[in-house]
């Protein structure tokens, strides 16, 4: 396995090459090309040419024609890109075939109609007089903003790249994208299909590469790129903010969270757990959405914690972390909840399974509890299968508790009393609140996040704003 950059409609793989190393068992794979300054210079000038010529001549019909063009060839790839998207994560196979690659033939999909669909806005305007008085027409059409980079994280690699690259080039722009430099497989088959489908050259570029003074540095703080979107560690979100700094390019970030749970003493016991279970322990907690913290209503705590820490200690099939240095740091955190006074319920450790996956970066799904609200273990986001339980007493209680906390994404609230989920809903910091459920998603809502957690909305209108520039046109009659 090489994945190979794409700049101006044609594969390369200069640049060093590092190597690429499988969660699961920890042996080499393949190796990936490190882009150079100039490989990425090259990448962005290229983008330019094709927006300023071939590409920006598109109409928004023949833009949203290649997207369904390129869902086509995503979706006649399928197995290609499951089976590249289990290597690179080791996530398991269920997981990437029924979410990641569906998702983004979904995406490419849903913004070729959206785009399509989108009108404008027109106001007719009574003239004063001192400006001859009569009519006028004030209408609103969207220009593309120009050059975007794109840079996607390793824990849903092609699900989060295709949600920023097909709104941008919907709209019209010319995109550089970067992906994680742990899973790049996904991204490098995506070219591979835009390059099948004859988007004109420079449209859309890939280059791979690490971040801090590497490739992500130098496209992040080009003076060539109009406009970054990012998903990501918060921290590597401020070192993009510095970069974008000095050329005041447009920011969108999705970025990190410690997200909370409140479940009510009138929820449906049994749904809570298995819904806490979800969203503690899908894709092993390496989803941006996942919760690591969980507050239980007093009358109930008992039974909760009791079924939940029963449940995570009978998980199997998950997946690892996504390299050993992450392994390392979420098992610091383990030991950190201990040191804290934790009481461990359920894992706490390294899995032994006697096979070829104890060379790879597996932890065990973990249930803790014990901790006071400024605990480390509590405030910091981990990304890992972990997930702290403490009790609550009072409605206000619950809100305080959910919202003591520097990160803003998302929460889940489990309560039977519709008007409770009503009135707590819209209290707690966060861009996406789930009732009785979680992680279900209409595409054409906003996602992200406040606080720590991000900067703007994705999804639906919201990226094509972003991605676009409206521009009044006024017309005197």
């Amino acid at each position: 396995m090489k994945p190979a950059h794409y700049v101006n409609g044609a594969f390369t793989v200069a640049g060093t090459p590092f190597p690429l190393c499988s969660p699961v068992d920890g042996q080499e794979i393949g190796t990936v090309p490190e882009a150079s300054r100039e490989t990425v210079d090259e990448a962005v000038n290229a983008a330019r040419a094709a927006f300023q010529g071939a590409w920006g001549q598109t109409g928004t019909e023949e833009r949203c024609a290649y997207l369904r063009r390129i869902a086509d060839g995503i979706e006649a790839r399928f197995e290609e890109f499951v089976a590249a998207e289990v290597a690179d994560t080791g996530k398991p196979r269920e997981l990437a075939a029924t979410v990641d690659i569906p998702r983004a033939i979904g995406n490419f999909r849903a913004y070729a109609d959206l785009a399509y669909g989108l009108s404008g806005r027109a106001y007719p305007t009574t003239v004063p007089a001192w400006s001859g008085s009569g009519q006028a027409l004030s209408y609103t059409v969207r220009r593309p903003v120009g050059v975007v980079a794109i840079i996607a994280p390793w824990n849903l690699p092609l699900l989060l790249l295709t949600w920023k690259v097909a709104p941008a080039l919907a709209a019209g722009n010319a995109v550089v994208a970067k992906p994680s430099e742990e899973t790049p497989s996904t991204a490098a088959l995506l070219a591979e299909v835009i390059d099948a489908v004859d988007l004109p050259p420079g449209a859309f570029n890939l280059v791979h590469g690490h971040g801090a003074n590497a490739a992500g540095e130098h496209l992040t703080a080009h003076p060539g790129v109009d406009a970054i979107a990012f998903t990501g560690a918060s921290a590597t979100g401020s070192a993009i903010m510095r970069n974008a700094a000095a050329h005041v390019t447009p920011l969108s970030f999705e970025l990190g969270g410690k997200n909370p749970a409140l479940v009510f003493a009138d929820a449906d016991l049994e749904r809570a757990v298995e819904g806490t279970l979800l969203s503690s322990f899908t894709h092993s907690g390496q989803i941006c959405l996942c919760t690591e913290r969980v507050y239980v209503q007093r009358p109930i705590f008992g039974a909760f914690v009791d079924a939940l820490a029963e449940r995570a200690r009978q998980l199997d099939g998950y997946g690892p972390m996504i390299s050993a240095e992450h392994r390392d740091k979420v098992l610091s955190y383990y030991r950190l909840a201990v040191e804290e006074g934790a009481t461990v319920l359920a894992g706490g450790g390294v899995p032994v399974f006697g096979d070829a996956r104890d060379g790879g970066y597996y932890v065990e799904p973990t249930v803790i509890t014990g901790l006071p609200q400024t605990a480390r273990t509590v405030r910091e986001e981990i990304f890992g299968p972990i997930c702290h339980v403490a009790p609550f007493d009072e409605e206000d209680e619950a809100i305080r508790l959910a919202n003591d906390s520097p990160y803003g994404l998302a929460a889940t609230v489990w309560t039977n009393d519709l008007s409770r989920a009503h009135r707590v809903a819209p209290r707690i910091d966060a861009g996406i609140v789930w009732v009785n459920c979680w992680n279900l998603r209409d595409l054409r809502t906003p996602f992200g996040g406040v606080k720590a957690s991000g900067i703007g909305r994705e999804g639906g209108e919201h990226s094509l704003d972003f991605f676009s520039e409206p521009v009044n046109v006024c017309v005197k009659i």
